[in-house]
């Protein structure tokens, strides 16, 4: 009978915030899939677990899957994590449970940390879902990618950066993606914790009148409102809702809405769209003013 595989999430720094559950399944392992096991022995240590620590991190996680799914298959139970937080989140272990899932092993979630969820829930963000981009493009081609993407949306997007990268990030955000929202977490549960709120530029110039602001990872929380065209039209609007606003914006009525965004071609919008659209709308309202 095969063992079971456990997805363990550990402090992202505070060690008052390891679960007893996730305690328990270290403790009830036979071999920990540690992503750095230097690091995590502090973490064991405090809480006086003794178990077979073997690595596996980006660089070893194809060729050690073999010898944890060996060792599943026979029986032994292993526990994934990561250096902090919930694995597999921008870290490794993806290879290993994907292996586990293929053949036939338990896969057991054991929830706990993580700094993206933490991050949005102190944003203060209004928000009915988000993106998570894993760590801000190093490159420019994938820094254009990402602006392109977010050009004209609106949401909330997540995403990890470096202590020594993240002056060149928010730099770069104040130049190309400079009306959004951000609320910036550094070293969360730990030291040098600090949040940072507002836009790109002001939080620009927040990091560099801090000292410490290359201490610590970060986790951004940005909030992107929907822009408008030419014509004052939301992205992503329909027919029947860009005439209504069209309508509130120019102070106008419908006939005359449809003519000037058929003429403008207001996000791709064709007449007969539009007319049927001021149809729908004459069916919902009828003729209340």
């Amino acid at each position: 009978m095969s063992g079971r595989l456990y997805v363990v999430a550990t402090p992202i720094g505070n060690l008052g915030d390891m679960s007893p559950r996730a305690a328990e399944a270290l403790r009830g392992a036979d071999i920990i899939a540690a992503e750095d096991t230097q690091t995590s022995m502090t973490l064991l240590n405090r809480f006086d677990i003794r178990i077979k620590l073997v690595s596996n991190h980006k660089f070893n996680e194809t060729g050690v899957a073999g010898y944890f799914l060996k060792e599943l298959q026979n029986g032994k139970n292993i526990a994934l994590i990561s250096d902090a937080g919930t694995p597999c989140l921008s870290d490794p272990g993806n290879i290993l449970i994907r292996r586990a899932i293929e053949n036939d092993v338990e896969v057991v979630g054991v929830p706990g940390p993580c700094a993206a969820v933490l991050a949005l829930s102190v944003s203060g963000f209004d928000m009915q879902g988000f993106e998570f981009l894993g760590f801000f493009p190093r490159d420019g081609t994938g820094k254009k990618k990402l602006e392109k993407k977010l050009d004209g949306q609106s949401g909330v997007y997540v995403f990890y950066e470096s202590p020594k990268r993240i002056t060149k990030t928010f730099e770069y955000m104040a130049k190309n993606l400079p009306e959004c929202e951000v609320c910036l977490c550094n070293d969360l549960t730990k030291k040098f914790e600090r949040i940072y709120r507002g836009s790109p530029s002001q939080i620009l110039k927040q990091l560099q009148e801090n000292p410490d602001a290359e201490k610590g990872e970060y986790t951004a929380v940005a909030k992107f409102a929907e822009s408008a065209d030419d014509s004052g039209v939301s992205s992503g609007a329909s027919p029947e809702s860009a005439i209504v606003e069209f309508m509130v914006r120019q102070k106008c009525g419908a006939k005359e809405a449809v003519k000037c965004l058929a003429a403008e071609n207001a996000r791709n919008f064709g007449k007969n769209e539009l007319y049927a659209a001021s149809l729908n709308l004459k069916k919902m309202f009828g003729n209340e003013r």
